[in-house]
């Protein structure tokens, strides 16, 4: 059994508080290269780790009341917590990434990925100061809870935070993957968990004449950002296919013109696949136009990463609610297929989604069931009497 590091005035509560108070912490060496430091305080004390030049708060101490294990800690405790911090996975000797440097890693990652930057910059826009410049290995289940809920409380909708709450958790999630020092993935599985009344859908369903008028407003606002609106809208593909579509896509055929649409990477299958959407003559016309000035497999449209803000004037303009994004024009395009008796395998592939999705999110749009046919023939007419009735009219 390996022998347990002692230290005198340090490991326990009345020793402790005879060291002078001081902002100089006292440590004590607890393996090689790692030290446990206590700060004496005149309330109680916190203990810190120190390691390769970094130091690190992580509890206080239990000068005044009982531990708890996690936020309040013992001598003992604090020196198995120390460890574990300072040396899992030996070779990491940079101090333990925070909150907000989580974030900023999150995004460099998802622009690699070709992802969405927005995700990244609405979570730190929303994370308190406290949460900002906690230390990742350090985060607790109730710290995250409460944080989530504090969102809902300053009046956001339960489906906005969660959808926040996801985008720490992808943050925290990748923070873990690249330290393994990190070992409380718990507190975000469990303090993120998905929120009762966060799967009420918001879709913004445009008719088509609105639809109509925020391609020609787009267009008035710029011609370029006119025209990535335009397939927007008559593909219902989303920002980050469009953003990946090159010249080469376009299959300009005379009388029934399509584009190659990139699968999207969401969901485990991250295999980029080309899937042919129709699309008018018409905007086949702007598009091969718009497409002579680039190169072959150059993108088709720069990538902007404000598209809301942009399109922002445009919906105020119209005179339409704040709830109207370029995202609406997804929706509008899933429901006008709807209604219009595609069949919903046929609306899913087209967006480069599930049928699952589609039926969860889209179910009162869904017409022409199969099933429909059948159980309409086994409904009755109580205006017409049936043939072959035994049921003789009485005569007054």
């Amino acid at each position: 059994m390996a022998r347990r590091t002692r230290s005198a005035f340090l490991e326990n509560r009345t020793a402790r508080l005879k060291l002078a108070t001081r902002k100089k912490p006292y440590t004590a060496l607890i393996a090689p290269g790692i030290f446990l430091a206590y700060r004496r305080n005149a309330g109680p004390g916190t203990w810190s780790v120190k390691c390769n030049g970094w130091l690190m708060r992580f509890a206080l101490a239990d000068d005044h009341e009982n531990a708890n294990g996690e936020s309040l800690m013992t001598y003992w405790q604090a020196l198995e917590r120390a460890k574990t911090l300072a040396r899992a996975g030996e070779t990491n000797t940079e101090q333990p990434i925070s909150v907000a440097e989580s974030v900023t890693a999150y995004q460099a990652d998802l622009e690699t990925r070709g992802g969405r930057k927005y995700n990244a910059t609405q979570l730190r826009l929303h994370l308190s100061d406290a949460l900002k410049s906690k230390t990742v290995a350090l985060l607790t289940e109730r710290e995250l809870r409460d944080w989530r809920a504090g969102l809902v409380k300053t009046g956001m909708k339960p489906s906005s935070a969660e959808r926040i709450g996801r985008s720490l958790k992808a943050a925290l999630a990748l923070a873990a993957r690249n330290d393994k020092r990190i070992t409380n993935a718990s507190a975000w599985k469990n303090g993120l968990k998905k929120l009762p009344d966060s799967e009420v859908a918001r879709n913004v369903i445009l008719s088509d004449p609105t639809v109509a008028a925020l391609v020609g407003g787009s267009y008035d606002e710029d011609r370029d950002f006119g025209l990535l609106i335009d397939v927007l809208a008559e593909t219902g593909a989303r920002e980050s296919q469009v953003f990946r579509l090159t010249p080469a896509d376009l299959q300009d055929h005379l009388t029934a013109p399509r584009l190659m649409m990139p699968a999207s990477k969401k969901g485990k299958n991250r295999k980029i696949e080309h899937r042919p959407l129709p699309i008018s003559v018409r905007l086949a016309k702007a598009l091969r136009k718009h497409a002579a000035s680039r190169a072959t497999d150059a993108p088709l449209f720069d990538k902007l990463w404000n598209l809301a803000t942009i399109f922002r004037p445009v919906v105020e303009r119209l005179r339409l609610g704040p709830e109207v994004t370029p995202y609406a024009l997804r929706h509008s395009s899933i429901v006008r297929q709807l209604l219009k008796g595609v069949p919903t395998r046929v609306v899913a592939a087209h967006h480069d989604t599930s049928v699952a999705m589609i039926e969860k999110n889209y179910s009162r749009y869904i017409i022409g069931d199969p099933s429909e046919a059948l159980t309409r023939a086994t409904l009755l007419d109580f205006g017409t009497p049936t043939e072959g009735t035994n049921v003789v009219p009485m005569v007054a």
